[in-house]
């Protein structure tokens, strides 16, 4: 049976640059490993067929061969390719672990040995007031966690000796396994990809390289933080076992609610009542603002309802660095209490003006009067 062209094998163009080549291996490799495709025959034949395709096309001299006389070009030096088990020196599996990263190292034996895992990240839950987010503030925490071992130096081992390499994978971190004709490496079982055992535990962390306790931190919650934010701290989560390196610490943000502002985005909002006399008159009124009161001057005719914006009185935005707006709404205070003279007084008022002074009221009966009118003739 002929073989099918190299480039179709990868589904490239032949003029294909090396990134092209890579990107189009790389995605049908991870279709059709052997580890994705287990007992399937066809999988395995089509990922021969690509990983012969790159390691020519991946090659510049293989390539130049190739592309003037074809697979009788390459065919002997293929045929070696794969006496040889197919992997020790070629492009495609030297190649391997830099084309799938860390996410897929392991599943396909490929990722670092002789190193343990990193320490757990951290998740600390802190309650601030809106005028603390707003403003910023350093908080001091006390964080329970492990922390490297102080007698053993995380190294697990009772001082005056150290780890020895793990006989299993012979301090690699890894074991090799042969699927056929592919060869693949997985974290070794024994040391689990530390590359080392540890024959005298340190009887102060029992082997583990770390221990057990509470640390103060010092932490600089930025200006404008938002509920629901994280806050990250590098390396001040769980220490790794064995010197690995330490995990990180998350500060989630929630911000307490306020007794006078709501908060949207940068922006902030709050409902301040006025009296009658100061919405109809006019007033100059104090309104609150995170920093202290400011003035607000209160047109005469004000209605219940109006907003006034106070530029540059609102939060931080912790991206932006400037800060956003204050808006007031006006709401007409209406008295429940009213002494016999202040009644007498407002009833003068009413029967004074009447509703002429209302041009909204007016407005409304006048509506009304007209609806009942047209209701009244349809009805005869």
């Amino acid at each position: 049976m002929s073989k099918r062209d190299y480039y179709d094998v990868l589904g490239i163009a032949k003029d294909a640059d090396e990134n092209t080549i890579k990107r189009a291996y790389r995605k049908l490799a991870m279709k059709y490993h052997p580890d994705r495709n287990p007992d399937d025959t066809q999988a395995a034949e089509s990922f021969r067929e690509i990983t012969e395709a790159y390691e020519v096309l991946s090659d510049d001299q293989k390539r130049a061969r190739y592309d003037q006389y074809g697979h009788a070009g390459v065919d002997d030096q293929m045929h070696d390719f794969w006496g040889r088990g197919g992997a020790q020196d070629s492009n495609a599996f030297r190649d391997f672990g830099d084309l799938f990263g860390d996410a897929f190292g392991d599943m396909f034996g490929f990722g670092g040995g002789g190193r343990a895992a990193r320490g757990a990240d951290l998740r600390y839950n802190l309650n601030v007031t809106l005028e603390e987010a707003a403003s910023g503030r350093e908080v001091e925490l006390k964080i329970p966690r492990h922390v490297s071992c102080n007698t053993c130096h995380g190294s697990g081992a009772r001082p005056g000796t150290n780890p020895v390499p793990c006989s299993t994978c012979g301090g690699h971190g890894q074991v090799q396994m042969q699927q056929g004709f592919f060869a693949m490496r997985r974290t070794c079982p024994t040391c689990h990809g530390a590359g080392t055992r540890i024959e005298s535990p340190c009887v102060e962390c029992g082997g583990a390289g770390r221990v057990k306790t509470e640390k103060n931190l010092k932490v600089k919650i930025p200006a404008g933080v938002y509920d629901g934010a994280q806050v990250r701290v590098g390396g001040e989560g769980e220490a790794g076992p064995q010197n690995a390196p330490s995990g990180d610490l998350y500060i989630v943000i929630s911000i307490k609610p306020h007794a006078i502002f709501e908060r949207e985005g940068p922006d902030l909002h709050c409902t301040m009542p006025v009296t009658f006399p100061q919405a109809t008159l006019g007033a100059e009124v104090d309104a609150p603002t995170l920093n202290g009161k400011v003035k607000i001057k209160i047109p005469a005719g004000t209605e219940g309802g109006r907003i006034f914006r106070l530029r540059g009185h609102g939060v931080t935005d912790v991206r932006a660095s400037q800060k956003g707006d204050l808006y007031v709404k006006v709401q007409i205070a209406v008295p429940k209490k009213l002494s016999a003279k202040q009644k007498k007084l407002l009833r003068q008022f009413a029967d004074e003006t009447g509703d002429d002074v209302y041009p909204e009221r007016s407005s409304f009966l006048g509506k009304v009067k007209d609806f009942w009118d047209d209701l009244s003739s349809e009805v005869k």
